[in-house]
């Protein structure tokens, strides 16, 4: 049903270009030959322009390569019904490298071969067997002895000079996207070599990865607006979760001193450059730490995933230079404020009522439970947030923004807290922890009254977690890092969609 529509919506020379493929595709099944399982390639593109691309002509001739490849045919030119060139492009490189051009001939590659060549379409994936020399401008080339059709395209690839331009359907159609952008191969193999580089660094590290649960029978761990669902054979509400943090914290309970998750993560909030509904976090548990051992390690996290993914700790975003090998700056809300936004008085900084007239310049209308830190915190995010290029730690957060987090035994109202942003964007949360039961308890009580108010992203209280706690959890830091967003800077991204393999879009019309 879904295809028949998408049919009819598609310009009329497409729908032309199907209907010759199913043609061909139909007398590919009436022959027996259609999709075949059988083919094992041996050899990948990337590996043999590394391991032959700096060999003469002379050399292949003396000592003849055997290979075996399959690969997308992304470009074909015909000379005749005696030879044709094509272009396979397999899996093996986000670069050039990833394609290799193949050399078909009347006399090597058979008679019947070169006629189905001739029939064969771009997009179509082949099977080769031959032989590699260079042409005569020295272009590392397949002979092909052997030409066998492993998949039949039906939908024409995209006009190889204009490639997708359309960015909403490069989303849509990440697979087409993927087929036709080295950039976009680039940007999702730098993903994954980020993601395992954290994760090599946390075992590295005394780490143990663990899995919880995604469904909630009570949502925690963040003060963000959750999805709801229900689970029908217990016939009960559960929430998707908005983190991971309540449950890795019952593992610190329970004698696992470091623990991490690279985790799914839902919250049903505003869609942007930079959020998405479901996102991924790096959220992880250390024993016996605080939120200055935090700090350091997070650190050295980030620093690490930037040089395994794009080789280097100093990146370009945005035409501008930002550099994660220099020690990351540490200022609190109020010197940011100073700092980036110059000429508040320390009288006006300290007054509620002057930082919400000043609040209101910003459009901004806090809770009537909001007390000057979370004031404060109001300004500091209208002001300066967004000019924080350089990695810096914002630290020492109210209490009353941060139900989680352990209160500071020196300064009143204050939390050990921080917040990592780079490129003017929030990248990462981290604290000392709460451990102590009867506080957390107040604390959620806390939360409840400001979600009575109106707050629809308070917490709610978590009985389990509270008992949990009362079992004696050792003094402990966590910290949460956006994978995301630390993935859009790493490849200079601009939008969060970038970064996402199937980001959430509008239904289609």
């Amino acid at each position: 049903m879904t295809t028949d529509i998408q049919e009819q919506a598609a310009a009329p020379d497409e729908n032309k270009i199907i209907a010759e493929r199913r043609v061909k595709l139909a007398a590919l099944r009436e022959q027996g030959v259609a999709f075949p399982n059988d083919f094992r390639p041996e050899h990948k593109a990337a590996d043999l322009h590394a391991q032959y691309g700096g060999k003469t002509r002379e050399e292949l001739e003396a000592e003849p390569v055997t290979v075996v490849l399959a690969g997308r045919m992304m470009l074909k030119r015909e000379a005749g019904k005696k030879a044709a060139f094509a272009t396979l492009q397999d899996a093996s490189g986000p670069k050039a490298d990833g394609r290799i051009q193949i050399y078909a001939t009347l006399d090597l590659t058979g008679e019947a071969a070169m006629a189905a060549l001739h029939h064969y379409d771009l997009g179509d994936i082949l099977g080769v067997t031959g032989t590699l020399f260079k042409t005569k401008t020295d272009e590392l080339t397949i002979k092909v002895t052997e030409l066998r059709l492993i998949t039949k395209s039906l939908r024409p690839l995209p006009d190889k000079f204009h490639g997708l331009a359309d960015q909403e359907t490069k989303y849509r159609q990440r697979y087409v996207d993927l087929i036709m952008n080295e950039e976009t191969r680039r940007t999702f193999k730098a993903r994954t070599a980020a993601i395992s580089s954290i994760r090599r660094f946390m075992e590295k590290n005394e780490f143990m990865e663990v899995e919880t649960p995604m469904l909630h029978t009570i949502p925690g761990g963040a003060a963000a607006k959750p999805f709801i669902t229900h689970h029908n054979a217990l016939d009960m509400q559960m929430f998707l979760r908005i983190a991971p943090e309540l449950y890795l914290k019952r593992l610190v309970v329970g004698g696992f001193d470091r623990v991490f998750e690279i985790n799914r993560n839902f919250r049903n909030e505003g869609v942007s450059i930079r959020h998405n509904p479901e996102f991924t976090m790096m959220e992880f548990y250390a024993a016996y730490t605080d939120y200055k051992w935090l700090m350091d390690f997070t650190e050295a996290v980030i620093r690490q995933a930037a040089i395994d993914a794009h080789g280097t700790a100093t990146l370009t975003y945005g035409g501008r230079e930002l550099d994660l090998a220099k020690p990351f700056h540490r200022l609190t809300i109020v010197e940011a404020i100073n700092k980036y936004a110059p000429g508040y008085t320390a009288g006006q900084l300290n007054d509620a009522e002057f930082i919400k007239e000043e609040l209101k310049k910003f459009g901004v209308k806090p809770f009537a439970t909001a007390g000057l830190g979370a004031l404060q915190l109001a300004l500091f995010e209208e002001t300066a947030e967004a000019q924080l290029w350089e990695p810096t730690y914002i630290i020492d957060y109210p209490v009353e923004v941060s139900p989680l987090a352990r209160a500071s035994d020196t300064v009143a109202g204050i939390t050990e807290r921080f917040e990592l942003f780079m490129v003017g964007r929030e990248i990462a949360n981290g604290f000392s922890e709460l451990n102590d039961a009867e506080d957390q308890s107040a604390r959620f009580l806390a939360q409840v009254a400001a979600k009575d108010a109106g707050d629809e992203e308070a917490m709610f209280y978590d009985a389990d977690y509270i008992r949990a706690l009362e079992y004696g959890m050792p003094p402990a830091g966590g910290c949460g890092i956006g994978i995301d967003r630390l993935m859009m800077i790493i490849t200079d991204s601009p939008n969060i969609r970038d970064v996402l393999l199937f980001p959430h879009l509008r239904r289609e019309e």
